[in-house]
This record gives C-alpha cells, sequence and structure tokens, in this order.
C-alpha cells in the first residue's frame, strides 16, 4: 500500500528546478505551498496550463485592487497577488510532477507576470493621474521596459544555469533561431494561437541572446567542439562561476520587488516603486549582465588556449 501511495504522491523534491536557482522565500513559503496545490490539481485532473491562466485572473485582480487609495482594497489586492504567485509556482510544479511540461505551457507561464503588471502600472498610473498628470505614464513606460529587459534576463541566466548544471532536459533554454523556424512552419489559418505566442517568444529569445553576445560565442564554441554532451569539468566550472549570481537573478524577478510594492503601497506613495525599479533594480541589472558576460569571456579564453 505505501509503495502505491508512493507512486501516486510525487515528491515534493520531483517538482523544484534545482535548490541552485531557488529563492529563500520560494523555498520556506511558495514552493511547499505550489506542491500542495499541485497535488490537489493533480487529483482534480487540471493541466498546468489551466493553473496558469487561473494565476493570470488572480494577478489580474490584484493590480486592479490597486487603484484604490484605501488601504482594505490594497491589503485584499497584495493577498490576491500572493495567490497568483502560489498558482505560478503550482503550475510549473504540477508540469515537473506529471510530465505535461509544453512550449504553449513555457511561452504562457512566461507572459502571465507580464499580464499582473500591466494590471498593476496601470492601476497605478490611473490612481496617481489626478496628482501626476501625464508624467506617471511616462513614468511607468519607462519603468516597465526595464522591467521586461530584468525579468528577461534573469530568466535567461537561471535557465543557462540549469543548462549546464542538468543538460537539455532540466533547462528551457531556447534559441530565437529554432522558434522562428518553428513559427515559420506553421499557417495561420490552422495554428493561429500558437504562431502568434511564437512570435512574441521568438522576439523575447532574440533579446535575450543579443544582450548576451559573450555567451553566445562561448555556447557556439562548446556546441561545435563537444555536441551536446559538454564536458563534466567545464560545466562544472561554468556552475561555480554562474551560482553567486542566481542570488540576483532571484531578486529581479518577484519576491524583491513585490515586497517593495507592498512597502510603497503601505506608505501611500506607490510611485516609489516605479523609482526602486528604475534604480536599484537597473543597477543590479547591470552588474549581473557584466559579471556574467565576463565569466563567459573567461571560459571562452581557457577553451581556445586549450586547443
Amino acid at each position: 500500500m505505501s509503495t502505491d501511495n508512493s507512486k501516486k504522491k510525487p515528491s515534493i523534491e520531483s517538482s523544484l528546478k534545482s535548490t541552485d536557482t531557488e529563492e529563500f522565500i520560494d523555498l520556506v513559503f511558495y514552493r511547499p505551498v505550489g506542491y500542495q496545490w499541485a497535488l490537489l490539481f493533480n487529483r482534480m485532473r487540471i493541466s498546468p496550463n489551466q493553473v496558469t491562466l487561473f494565476s493570470i485572473f488572480l494577478g489580474v485582480a490584484a493590480g486592479i485592487m490597486f487603484y484604490f487609495d484605501n488601504l482594505w482594497y490594497n491589503v485584499l489586492g497584495m493577498g490576491l497577488l500572493i495567490w497568483a504567485n502560489m498558482y505560478d509556482s503550482a503550475d510549473g510544479q504540477l508540469a515537473r510532477m506529471t510530465g505535461q511540461k509544453s512550449e504553449i505551457g513555457r511561452i504562457l507561464d512566461g507572459v502571465s507576470g507580464d499580464f499582473w503588471f500591466i494590471s498593476i502600472y496601470a492601476a497605478i498610473c490611473l490612481r496617481l493621474t489626478p496628482e501626476h498628470s501625464w508624467y506617471i505614464w511616462a513614468l511607468a513606460a519607462i519603468t516597465g521596459y526595464f522591467h521586461s529587459k530584468q525579468a528577461a534576463m534573469a530568466d535567461y541566466y537561471r535557465n543557462i544555469h540549469l543548462f549546464f548544471l542538468k543538460g537539455k532536459s532540466g533547462s528551457e533554454l531556447d534559441n530565437s533561431q529554432q522558434q522562428r523556424e518553428l513559427f515559420r512552419s506553421l499557417s495561420w489559418s490552422n495554428h493561429f494561437v500558437k504562431k502568434t505566442f511564437l512570435w512574441f517568444y521568438g522576439n523575447y529569445t532574440a533579446g535575450q541572446e543579443k544582450s548576451s553576445p559573450c555567451f553566445q560565442q562561448l555556447f557556439a564554441v562548446l556546441r561545435q567542439k563537444y555536441g551536446e554532451t559538454i564536458p563534466k569539468n567545464i560545466r562544472q566550472e561554468f556552475r561555480n562561476g554562474s551560482l553567486p549570481l542566481m542570488k540576483y537573478t532571484n531578486i529581479l524577478s518577484f519576491n524583491t520587488r513585490v515586497i517593495v510594492l507592498f512597502i510603497s503601497l503601505f506608505m501611500g506613495m506607490p510611485w516609489v516603486y516605479f523609482v526602486f525599479e528604475l534604480t536599484v533594480l537597473n543597477i543590479l541589472l547591470v552588474y549581473m549582465v557584466v559579471r556574467h558576460e565576463s565569466l563567459c569571456s573567461r571560459l571562452l579564453k581557457k577553451i581556445e588556449t586549450v586547443d
């Protein structure tokens, strides 16, 4: 009986990507809670993509609550945003537990947070327009642009790290050329939704690649020299250099920015959140990119010297 139960109930470890890339708050809260949600959704035969859609509705509803200059509505929005992120954790955990990973699921999971923050940005701007006029919209637009860069590079560096740690099967590292080839292979009439997603995702991936030229050179040399099997010593050396940067990818993702958002709402000054993203998070982004590119350049020179 215990053996059957263990088969029916995957361990929480099987639902995690890697402890290398997990943040403390995620490990102690979102992953355990997401795991319980994932088990429930699995029993209810709810797919990971459906969970992602639930999270989008919750995140957008959270943003709407931040429009109101009322702390109780704002606190309700905070609760909804935390709930949305529980589901955002649960959808990936459910996919890994059940093997229901898909490219559309990966793309949908990636854009879910965009829907949340578009709603949050718009609500804050509408709230502050009477006081700050169009200036707050301009500030939000600039902030949103850099937000997208921060989140994209954090996601990319995590997947690069997972690739060197676990290989292709344990990572979601994609390249724009493959995405565009897949995009061109589909017809608009039969695959409108997927083709639309792939257009956006191909551009998203191309942007990540453009911001990491040294890694692109390193990766091309490694694939040319070793194919799909990169030697363990090179993978380990890359992991050792990449691991200290994972804390910055986590800061640039969800928890830190949301903590600052909540603080700014408690202060009654939500514009502070925009300023934080433009200053502190952009400084961290530049530092992380410079460190990562330096690591790749150093390894590339070492490989070429050995040759």
